[in-house]
């Protein structure tokens, strides 16, 4: 009766009349709440007459079973298999899409109860996945293959699985994407099944362009059998030579002067070196063997691919390499540059750009022998090939990022090399090169690039005035060059130049209609309102119109970068000029507020990232204006970006995009501070959006998101997640009373001590301890911060000793700021665990070589002191402490040694009458007085000269002249 029932609504469905359809809807849904539903569909499925029908049952039995498998009773589930299977095989010759639906969505249900229909499923899948006219069905046969391999082997569809989805790809390529999962099943469950076809796998991979699809897989890689079969398949096509026509640029003997016409290399070794990137983490004990023997070959191509692998490495293995071969590999791409082979020294010059992008820090100690080999072969720019002089470049770059101070010894050579380069060279793309280097430079040498400030600034002049296109590339950059001047060059030297800037970026916009230039003139007004923001103010009115209007317009490609910038540069104009800015701020508000929701993830960070400005430049306002007026235009703005943020946190789904809502709203709470909690529920709401990034419950943490070329820039976007969190957990604790943040606290500690564990990574236990000692730095200055810190005291102490002992100097030194700072924010309640803190600290003072956990552990001992001073034993630890001073590296502890010094002066002199430590003292002393000019210290420093004029008189003399000077107007002076 049911199926008959069943049967006439189903076929009411098919007729044209809308009110019949609508009859026949209602009726079917009030028929799917009884149980025999599912029997009946089987029924129609396999008994009625009519095709139309059949498909229609078997389209609703796909609803009902997708949903509600489970609630099923155990007999229909068995009839409902068999059904399908009959359903399927009466389609002859082929089965219908909507059959095969229908078997993937039962399948995908339980896959495990169909094992005894394996062989029969997969004869007809493997005969569907020979026609390759029907893309559908290939689909759908591919995701059923999929749910099953883990319970069945099926060798045999390897080849066929690869020629299915070659031609599912050409008809629908979102389809072949999700369908190409089979290839991770198969490597999760049945790794044997794939060893022989890797070889083939590798190729497919090649020829379509899906070198990502087989490395999503997890442990299964680490088998010996697989690695070594992808291995051996994927060496030989790196380390191969080119077919003729297809080498790379710049590979090539001749060379005709002209620009290569794709920087990316033709050959398919670079693909293959992504893939090795891919299998970096988990197979570098495997890759090396191969990766020698390629070094020592006689073939030049041989060398190429060990080299191209050595540099992927360095990108996937980063950690790894920087403490156990750095000097080694290091050595080896450094013999590369002077292969008698161009193919090989332009992969010489791409691993050492690679290794100076990705093994800093430590790279910067081999400065010596890198920056001589980088500048030879940068000095003859002229002559040198220009593929070759762009690896030189992007090697020198990113060689530099943390030089420093460094950098000046190469100075000179440097600068005669990029003027030379500006004046001399004929070649557009050389000169461009120069102009971005010194741009980097100037990020490195900062004020030391003054002497040669005038002549670049000569050079760039007649590149920024430019109107011709073929010098559009060169004049854009020239503009990007000059903002990094105006940041970093010192505001004495560029504040004569500020206004002149202005008025270029507003010509360039009047007369050229470019999308980057006027980008980068965006960019430029706001290094300008860091240095002069008075410059701008005259001209607020026309910067903001073109940088709204080009906020206004919904398009693509160049122009979605320019949004990016005006967004960005809108924010720290604003922020910058301050009451200049007011007229402006609630139209340029609005406008970013609305490119929140953009399609582009880049524009959606940059705009979070201007409201929060915004947010700061009006509480600056206020606070250089008080009025109530300001002030409540400040809470207006804070209660409409603070929900939008944590929204947003929440479902945004690109990493980086919530990375750097994270990083603006902790630029919010720090400047802002208590006023940002005025809401009584904001506390709550941030503690716990803290709360969900550290636990990764956000959107972006459970997608895939971002469209990241790598692994790695995801990887690095979660360990940021988690950092900018962290960050945000000491200044919430510093604007708020600690009772109040204390059950927030509790429940945030958890996640941050799990990272300390000797398990984990040691980024992840030295973002643990580190963020324990900002928090507790934190609680030192709010109220009720010592009860609080005294009550987790017997829960952090031991987290931060163990990082004392840890074998990482980082993890070491950040350990040791934590126990500084627990002894100065507990105070009193943790006395009796100076005993045992005082021993950790001697053992490691014993032993430690690292300049910067030394100095940290003298400021951590001067927290003690000044904390309890009675409870420390002086006579043993000041002369320890005074023996390692002044402080080497972390400068910013001057101020609490001093402080510390100066009190212990008082409250025992006869410490310092003690001779080996008195003159190092005084000289101590001298240093913070020239440092801080504070006048405290001139009473103190007088006393010095009264009862100990020797070592007074040593001291003094061991200053260089100027100080002394200084100091001796200071003390007549007083």
């Amino acid at each position: 009766e049911m199926t008959e029932e069943l049967e006439q609504i189903l076929s009411q469905l098919t007729q044209p009349d809308n009110a019949v359809i609508q009859q026949a809807t209602a009726e079917l849904k009030q028929a799917f709440k009884d149980p025999a539903i599912i029997p009946a569909l089987c029924a129609v499925m396999s008994g009625s007459q009519n095709p139309q029908i059949r498909q229609s049952a078997a389209v609703m039995l796909r609803l009902r079973v997708k949903k509600h498998w489970k609630k099923i009773i155990p007999n229909d589930r068995e009839s409902l298999k068999a059904v399908v299977l009959q359903f399927l095989m009466v389609n002859v010759p082929l089965p219908s899409q909507v059959g095969l639906l229908l078997l993937n969505k039962v399948v995908e249900s339980n896959p495990e109860s169909f094992k005894p229909h394996y062989r029969q499923l997969l004869q007809l899948l493997a005969t569907v996945l020979q026609d390759v006219n029907n893309p559908t069905a290939l689909y759908y046969s591919i995701l059923t293959l999929t749910a099953i391999t883990a319970y069945s082997g099926t060798e045999e569809m390897v080849r066929i699985l690869i020629v299915a989805l070659k031609h599912l790809i050409k008809a629908n390529e979102d389809q072949a994407s999700e369908a190409m999962e089979v290839f991770n099943e198969l490597m999760e469950s049945e790794v044997s099944i794939i060893v022989p076809h890797v070889a083939d796998i590798v190729s497919f991979c090649l020829e379509v362009g899906a070198e990502d699809l087989f490395f999503l897989c997890s442990s299964q890689f680490q088998l010996l059998h697989l690695l070594t079969e992808l291995l051996n398949s994927i060496f030989p096509v790196l380390s191969a030579a080119p077919p003729p026509g297809e080498e790379d640029p710049e590979d090539e003997e001749n060379d005709d002067g002209g620009e290569p016409a794709n920087d990316n290399p033709k050959h398919c070794a670079a693909q293959v070196g992504h893939m090795l990137y891919k299998l970096a983490m988990l197979c570098l004990v495997y890759q090396m063997p191969l990766t020698q023997a390629c070094l020592t070959s006689g073939d030049p191509y041989q060398r190429k691919g060990g080299l191209m692998c050595l540099a992927v490495l360095a990108e996937g293995c980063a950690d790894h390499i920087r403490t156990n071969m750095l000097s080694s590999v290091l050595q080896t791409v450094c013999q590369s540059l002077s292969d008698n082979n161009q193919v090989v020294r332009s992969a010489g010059l791409f691993a050492l750009g690679q290794f100076s992008e990705h093994l800093q820090p430590d790279i910067s100690k081999y400065c010596s022998e890198l920056m001589p080999l980088l500048l030879g072969y940068l000095s003859s720019l002229n002559q040198a090939k220009v593929g070759h002089v762009t690896k030189a470049f992007y090697a020198l770059e990113n060689f530099m990022e943390n030089l420093g101070t460094d950098i000046e010894p190469y100075l000179p050579t440097l600068m005669e090399t990029m003027l030379s380069a500006l004046n001399n060279a004929d070649n557009l793309k050389i000169k461009e090169l120069a102009v971005s280097a010194i741009g980097a430079i100037a990020n490195a040498a900062k004020e030391l690039l003054v002497p040669y400030f005038p002549p670049v600034i000569e050079s760039l002049k007649g590149f920024l005035t430019t109107t011709t296109e073929e010098m559009r590339s060169l004049q854009t950059q020239s503009l990007d060059t000059l903002s990094v001047l105006a940041r970093t060059i010192g505001k004495d030297v560029f504040s004569p130049l500020a206004a002149e800037c202005v008025q270029l970026g507003l010509n360039l916009t009047d007369t050229i209609d470019d999308p980057d230039l006027r980008r980068c003139t965006y960019s430029l007004y706001s290094s300008v309102s860091t240095v002069s923001p008075e410059c701008l103010t005259p001209h607020l009115v026309a910067i903001t119109t073109v940088m709204m209007l080009a906020l206004k317009f919904s398009v693509e490609n160049a122009y979605i970068d320019e949004k990016e910038d005006a967004c960005d540069a809108l924010g720290e104009i604003a922020f910058n000029t301050g009451t200049a800015f007011q007229p402006f701020l609630e139209s340029s508000f609005q406008q970013v507020y609305e490119m929140r929701d953009f399609p582009h993830d880049d524009v959606r960070r940059a705009a979070f990232g201007a409201l929060g400005q915004f947010c700061q430049a009006q509480h600056k306002v206020w606070k250089e204006n008080p009025t109530e007026a300001n002030h409540q235009a400040l809470h207006k703005l804070l209660d409409v970006v603070l929900p939008c943020f944590l929204a947003a946190i929440k479902t945004e789904l690109e990493r980086h995009v919530v990375m750097g809502i994270l990083e603006t709203m902790n630029g919010v709470v720090k400047s802002c501070q208590g006023e940002v909690f005025k809401n009584p529920e904001r506390l709550k709401e941030i503690s716990y959006a803290i709360r969900d990034v550290l636990k990764k419950k956000t959107a972006c943490q459970d997608s895939g998101g971002d469209d990241a070329d790598d692994d790695e820039q995801q990887a690095e976007y979660d360990a940021m997640l988690l950092e900018f969190a962290g960050e945000g957990i000491p200044l919430v604790a510093s604007s708020v009373p600690a009772d109040s943040f204390a059950p927030f606290l509790n429940d945030l500690l958890p996640l941050i001590m799990s990272k300390a564990k000797s398990s984990c990574t040691v980024a992840d236990r030295s973002f643990s301890v580190g963020t324990i000692g900002e928090i507790l730095q934190a609680l030192v200055s709010v109220s009720g911060g010592r009860g609080l810190a005294g009550r987790l005291s017997n829960r952090l102490l031991p987290v931060l000793v163990a990082g004392v002992r840890d074998s990482d100097p980082e993890v070491r030194n950040n350990s040791v700021f934590g126990l500084g700072s627990l002894a100065e924010a507990a105070g009193p309640i943790i006395v009796s665990d100076y005993p045992m803190m005082l021993s950790v600290f001697s053992n490691l003072l014993a032993k430690e070589s690292d300049l910067r956990v030394i100095d940290n552990l003298c400021a951590a001992l001067c927290r003690m002191i000044m904390s309890n001073v009675d409870a420390v034993p002086l006579e043993q630890v000041v002369p320890a402490l005074v023996a390692h001073l002044p402080l080497k590296e972390d400068m910013e502890e001057n101020k609490t040694v001093f402080k510390c010094l100066a009190m212990v002066y008082t409250h025992t002199p006869a410490l310092v009458q003690h001779t080996p430590t008195r003159p190092l003292l005084i000289s101590t002393f001298f240093c913070f007085f020239i440092e801080t000019a504070q006048n405290t210290l001139v009473m103190l420093i007088k006393e010095f000269a009264q009862h100990h004029s020797a070592d007074f008189h040593t001291a003094v003399t061991s200053l260089p002249g100027e100080q002394q000077a200084k100091l001796s107007a200071a003390i007549s002076a007083s």
